[in-house]
């Protein structure tokens, strides 16, 4: 019996079993012995056509519809605890922490700023002139998520939309923040969540995120 190409055991392809039974169905002569051994592989051939209808549901791709909600939600919140750890600007390399998201090959979607990027060597572009010329010039910046909803499309697809604020200390002593919102698709690869797309939207001018962030409430967990 061959397997399915994904390696699924439960896959079984019933192009290779039945014409194997019938085969073996009109093998047999028509003795009273071989009527009923007809009969029996008869039967057996009822059985495993039933299965192949089967199967074809069973290892139809699932989509959040098949998922129920525990699964979802155990997705969700892996993801939020992945974002939140890699936008940790504690970390000793916040570049390499952040370019952990993205797959470490293949095409790589990335728009900001009005422009977009295909491939993961112009995104690591990109995030090290953030973190060159914005990052390193920001005195005590934490990443703080205001707001993180997760939308499971399958066991393997999922996208995040999220809004941010960085309260910083600038370089002339001054309290400011930045902030904006984020779109992401993510794709289990090999087990591992990577992001294959994602918008970033910085707020402009916004007065709201100027506050003293010492009144604000922000969302740091997921």
């Amino acid at each position: 019996m061959r397997m399915s190409p994904a390696g699924d055991s439960a896959c079984l392809h019933g192009e290779t079993v039945l014409p194997l039974i019938t085969f073996a169905v009109m093998e047999y002569p028509l003795s009273p012995a071989g009527r009923a051994r007809r009969r029996i592989l008869s039967l057996l051939t009822l059985v495993a056509a039933a299965g192949t209808v089967a199967g074809a549901f069973a290892c139809s791709p699932r989509t959040a519809a098949d998922m129920p909600a525990a699964e979802k939600k155990a997705i969700a919140d892996s993801l939020k605890r992945l974002v939140v750890s890699a936008y940790d600007l504690s970390k000793p390399d916040p570049v390499k922490s952040l370019m952990s998201l993205y797959p470490t090959e293949g095409r790589v979607i990335s728009a900001s700023g009005g422009v977009i990027t295909t491939t993961r060597p112009q995104l690591d572009q990109g995030i090290k002139a953030f973190w060159t010329y914005v990052g390193q010039n920001m005195k005590q910046p934490r990443w703080e998520w205001t707001s993180m909803n997760v939308d499971v499309l399958a066991p393997d697809a999922a996208v995040m939309t999220s809004t941010y604020r960085i309260p910083h200390v600038t370089p002339t002593g001054m309290n400011h923040v930045i902030g904006g919102a984020w779109t992401a698709v993510f794709q289990k690869r090999g087990g591992r969540w990577v992001i294959i797309q994602e918008h970033l939207s910085d707020v402009q001018s916004n007065l709201n995120l100027q506050m003293d962030h010492m009144n604000m409430s922000p969302q740091t967990h997921p």
